[in-house]
């Protein structure tokens, strides 16, 4: 799979868009070439944790750092509830894959075209943050999970690296 190169110089906002590209895609290539089953797999015992539920996870993070925050209104996840707290990651099945996967890149999209409306990083939008904060957070929870992605891809079939 191609992958978007870690950025050189720019912009604040050609920085933190490229970064957030940078990211997303490591995501995207620690699940590149894993069938349903294995993208289920919590491969690191005690945790649930697998490649899906990080999917899912950070699919939640780009609802609740770019769709909310930048349209307010009253936050509805995707996949956690009340009575389900940890639905994004917990009670995985193989057939749950293609779905999350196409809400993820749909969640992506949703989050990337609302970014290209804004004119200014200062803004501040429905959580009541700067743009510029939540564009940070959002790359940081994703720099936070590709290191346990790191993990969980080595431990299904031994891949390593970037």
């Amino acid at each position: 799979m191609e992958r978007t190169r870690e950025p050189g110089n720019g912009t604040e906002r050609e920085l933190l868009m490229a970064w957030l590209a940078f990211h997303r895609d490591a995501l995207a290539a620690k699940c590149d070439g894993l069938d349903d089953a294995q993208l289920v797999t919590a491969s690191a015992p005690p945790s649930d944790l697998s490649l899906l539920g990080l999917v899912r996870h950070l699919t939640e993070m780009e609802r609740v750092y770019l769709v909310h925050a930048l349209t307010g209104g009253e936050l509805r996840l995707v996949y956690c509830t009340d009575d389900e707290p940890d639905g994004d990651i917990v009670g995985l099945t193989p057939d749950m894959a293609q779905p999350s996967m196409a809400r993820w890149h749909a969640e992506r999209v949703a989050g990337d075209r609302l970014l290209a409306g804004v004119g200014s990083l200062d803004a501040v939008r429905g959580n009541g943050y700067p743009v510029r904060w939540n564009l940070i957070k959002l790359i940081q929870e994703y720099a936070r999970h590709n290191g346990h992605a790191d993990l969980i891809r080595e431990r299904i079939d031994g891949a390593i690296g970037e």
